[in-house]
């Protein structure tokens, strides 16, 4: 399913523990390589993420055929995602809405400045 929005905001929360989110934040200094490739051959332009305290907030942008299913289906078959992933679960604490398995839930926009009179 191709989506047309264009930027995505995604939050999650890290365990509320000193050590664990330096450890998130030094594997974030290295992603490897293989876990980027895929990054970007989903079609995602740009991602940032930034931090206050134990929470996390992504920007995201995509390009116009970003399907976010095929996303995880690709991420489900490569080694080197998976073990990504596995290894950020254990600093990662979804937010309290979040549903068996969900990691980073999308954030509703309420207001956007180029759309004010």
């Amino acid at each position: 399913m191709e989506h047309d929005i264009m930027w995505h905001c995604l939050l999650l929360d890290l365990h509320d523990d000193a050590a664990l989110i330096a450890a998130y934040r030094e594997r974030h200094r290295a992603v490897p390589p293989a876990v980027l490739a895929s990054i970007r051959a989903a079609g995602i332009e740009a991602m940032d993420i930034y931090q206050r305290d134990d929470r996390l907030v992504m920007m995201m942008r995509t390009g116009p055929g970003f399907d976010p299913e095929a996303k995880a289906a690709a991420d489900a078959s490569d080694p080197a995602v998976v073990a990504w992933e596995a290894a950020m679960s254990r600093l990662q604490r979804p937010l309290p809405s979040a549903q068996p398995g969900e990691k980073w839930l999308p954030a509703e926009r309420i207001f956007a400045l180029d759309e004010q009179g």
